[in-house]
């Protein structure tokens, strides 16, 4: 009888110990849990501050619009991107490297395309073979305008930017602006348009792509490099850009 008595008396203390090793371990898992969460948040917050190249938010295929050209200049479709290149260099090769004018390109290919043709109408009747299909190529008005109203808006962007840096605000701007214009003379000078072009198409094909699969390297380069900028012209800007004497900017009131 006593020896059941503290049996039963045994029972409820072993459950309470059983109780507190389980409060202790749940405690360890929500703190664990709740360092976690703060650890992901924390490394959110870094990502969200780190340093992207001209100020990018979004992804590269996002900046290229998302379309059918951001797949062709990051290499979605190979055939296509490939393709498009291809024919830019086969260009390039003609008109650059072999010297053929475009107008005479454009002839001999009519010439040579309406000549097959002609041809093989006439002799369809002598080897009993149908007709030559010849489709119907229209030019389609949507398109046309899509790009003609791009083109509108981007050419009146850039002529409120020549503006805004003519009218003497930011001296930044004007001075950046001025650079990068002797340096495309210079670059200018060296090549043709027609090569300059080309090399433009080239970096379209690789430096995005190149960008995409490397970004956080070249953010990290970039914003060293842009960190010994600012620091290069704040000197300036304190030795020369200080020194020069402007007057105040005043908008004149109309009376």
């Amino acid at each position: 009888m006593t020896e059941h008595h503290e049996h039963q008396h045994e029972e409820p203390k072993a459950e309470s110990l059983i109780d507190k090793i389980a409060e202790k371990i749940h405690a360890h898992d929500s703190s664990s849990s709740d360092s976690e969460d703060d650890k992901g948040s924390a490394s959110a917050t870094i990502k969200s501050k780190i340093y992207r190249l001209f100020g990018r938010e979004r992804p590269v295929h996002k900046v290229f619009g998302g379309g059918k050209p951001a797949d062709i200049f990051l290499w979605r479709n190979k055939k296509v991107s490939g393709g498009v290149l291809g024919g830019a260099t086969v260009a390039w090769i003609l008109f650059e490297l072999l010297e053929y004018h475009f107008l005479t390109l454009i002839c001999h290919i009519l010439m040579a395309a309406l000549a097959v043709v002609f041809l093989w109408s006439n002799a369809s009747f002598f080897i009993n073979k149908s007709l030559p299909h010849i489709p119907q190529v229209h030019i389609p008005e949507g398109p046309v305008k899509e790009i003609a109203s791009a083109l509108r808006v981007e050419i009146n962007r850039a002529i409120a930017v020549l503006r805004e840096i003519a009218s003497g605000r930011d001296l930044k701007s004007f001075l950046s602006a001025i650079a990068g214009l002797w340096v495309l003379s210079i670059v200018g000078s060296w090549f043709n348009f027609l090569t300059l072009l080309y090399i433009g198409v080239i970096l379209l094909f690789t430096v995005p792509v190149f960008y995409e699969k490397y970004d956080d390297k070249v953010d990290s380069y970039a914003e060293k490099a842009m960190a010994e900028l600012k620091k290069q012209y704040a000197v300036f800007d304190a030795k020369v850009l200080s020194k020069i004497p402007r007057g105040p900017l005043k908008d004149k009131k109309i009376a």
